[in-house]
């Protein structure tokens, strides 16, 4: 049975454009960024962090969720910007091997874009921009009133969720499910979520326009790519992988068996080798 938990690192806070972000940055070696999902935090991270010793693995939370403090535009491009601006702050002068799952993923790819320098390699874990394809759970934040029914927080809607994050239902432990909901119940937490969410979909699905263009800079890179997913992620479906092989043709695959949309979590070990492996071919 494959351990559950594993403590966050300790945290601290950096003051990047007047903006208060949270990060935990542990390990020596190659510097990593790790970027997370939507309405997720730094502690996604907490196992790969624990996993990969031989790197210099620093997570944030990306702004407007967590512990940091939102940005007055949430789009893209802002938050690449910004995370930009963290590694400027943290004196981080080498490229860096960037890390994102599901929002994270589009975040990355956007830096990636935009600063190719600073990158060295971009693994995208169950990425979002591969598909129109959505849950329903985030389609439904384009909807007037309803939104805010759905985001209403309680242990209930909290436990839901979080066990629609995994293939294996124990993952979605205790201390995972009143983690995320403190988290939902921070303020402007549901309007910072909805946001996002509307910037890069509708009840229709993920927006086709950004996800072409931004494919399109990022496939026209010399930047090496690793794509994971899990075959059975209930937040963006297994076969956006094809997509993703498609879009990226110079791009590494891969596909985890009997796994949700948080490989990093329930597949920790195998992550990690895939890592591992993906960065010492470079």
């Amino acid at each position: 049975m494959p351990s559950r938990e594993v403590a966050t690192p300790p945290t601290a806070f950096l003051d990047v454009a007047g903006r208060a972000v949270r990060y935990t940055a542990v390990g020596s070696g190659p510097p990593v960024l790790l970027l997370h999902g939507l309405d997720r935090s730094l502690a996604d991270w907490a196992p790969l962090q624990a996993a990969l010793p031989d790197h210099r693995l620093i997570a944030i939370d990306v702004p407007g969720f967590g512990r940091s403090q939102p940005l007055p535009d949430c789009r893209l491009a802002s938050l690449s910007g910004h995370v930009e601006r963290v590694l400027d702050r943290l004196e981080v002068a080498s490229a860096v091997h960037v890390v994102g799952n599901s929002l994270g993923g589009a975040i990355a790819m956007q830096l990636t874009a935009h600063a190719p320098g600073r990158v060295s390699s971009l693994t995208l874990l169950n990425s979002a921009g591969f598909g129109r394809e959505v849950t329903w759970a985030l389609r439904i934040l384009d909807l007037p009133l309803l939104w805010r029914l759905l985001l209403r927080p309680d242990e209930g809607s909290a436990r839901l969720t979080e066990r629609s994050l995994f293939h294996d239902p124990d993952f979605a432990t205790p201390e995972r499910i009143a983690a995320a909901l403190a988290l939902a119940r921070r303020e402007g937490a549901a309007r910072m979520l909805r946001q996002v969410a509307r910037d890069l979909g509708s009840w229709r699905g993920v927006r086709p326009g950004w996800r072409a263009e931004l494919l399109a800079e990022v496939s026209a890179l010399d930047t090496p790519v690793l794509v994971v997913w899990g075959t059975h992620d209930r937040i963006l479906p297994a076969r956006h992988l094809i997509n993703a092989a498609s879009a990226l043709p110079r791009a590494r695959t891969h596909l985890f068996p009997r796994t949700g949309h948080l490989p990093q979590i329930e597949r920790t070990a195998e992550t990690a080798a895939l890592l591992s492996s993906f960065w010492n071919g470079l």
